[in-house]
């Protein structure tokens, strides 16, 4: 009896074995690709599985999106910039039996295709360009990686550049031109104001000489900007009528005196020649 009851047990044993063995769960983001006997039968899930024990086995497949960062790879630029650069692949399996038989680890293969096409469009790309046109090359290597991954039933739907490390001495260059070009950029905006307010000037010029009492208008203007200043200043207004005849009287009167110092040298002349004692 009790070598009975020990089969027993054993036998119990090895069919919970198999039973564990047979029934699978898988989740929903998960695919089993079944092979049989070596040969693939086809791919299940999610659910509940049930597998022919010693007959069947399963290979799990996640179909989740996988965040793939790209080391720093050494780049020289179309322009012999040394530069170091990182990225970061998106992608996902949306064909689990040719991720299985096509390639023997899809992981690293698309990791390591990545590196390549990364080092692959940069190199052709100048420095200028990998700085400020990112989104262009980021459509770039998700095409380039796309393809060469599509037979493996992988597909990459995002690559992004992270980081561009590039050598001190050219950063002390980039720094050195992006002052020298906001420097530019200041002394043609202050150039552009001055021809502005000249052409303003110019135009009020203009709009004065053609009415006169306009600059009456703008002299009694300034008087009151200057009285509403709060200081010790004392301002006498005087017709511009009175400073006009002013001005002309104070002309004639150099007039006649630049007349009158030309008659008087002539006779200073005469005089002095007079006084002058006779040779002996």
């Amino acid at each position: 009896m009790e070598v009975i009851g020990t089969l027993v047990v054993i036998l119990a044993i090895f069919f919970l074995i198999v039973l564990f063995s047979a029934i699978k769960i898988l989740r929903e983001y998960e695919r089993g690709v079944i092979f049989r006997l070596g040969r693939l039968i086809d791919q299940k899930g999610p659910g509940l599985i049930l597998l022919i024990p010693f007959i069947d086995r399963m290979v799990k497949i996640d179909l989740r999106t996988v965040t793939l960062n790209i080391p720093p790879q050494e780049v020289i630029t179309r322009d012999n910039v040394p530069t170091s650069v990182n990225a970061v692949c998106y992608f996902r399996v949306v064909d689990p039996n040719r991720a299985i038989t096509d390639v023997e680890n899809y992981l690293i293969a698309t990791s390591q295709i990545s590196q390549t096409s990364l080092r692959a469009v940069l190199g052709k790309a100048e420095l200028d360009e990998i700085l400020s046109e990112r989104e262009r090359l980021n459509e770039s290597l998700q095409k380039i990686i796309d393809e060469q991954t599509e037979p493996w039933g992988v597909k990459v739907t995002t690559v992004e550049i992270k980081d561009v490390e590039i050598p001190e001495q050219m950063q002390r260059a980039m720094a050195r031109q992006a002052e020298a070009e906001r420097e530019r950029r200041a002394k043609i905006i202050n150039s552009e104001g001055e021809y502005q307010a000249a052409e303003k000037l110019t135009d009020a010029a203009d709009i004065i000489s053609r009415n006169p009492a306009s600059l009456q208008l703008r002299y009694l203007q300034t008087l009151l900007e200057i009285s509403g200043n709060q200081n010790s200043t004392v301002i006498f207004p005087l017709p511009m009528d009175l400073i006009s005849a002013f001005q002309q009287s104070l002309g004639n009167i150099g007039n006649a005196d630049a007349g009158s110092d030309g008659g008087v040298q002539p006779t200073i002349g005469g005089s002095a020649s007079e006084d002058l004692p006779p040779a002996s």
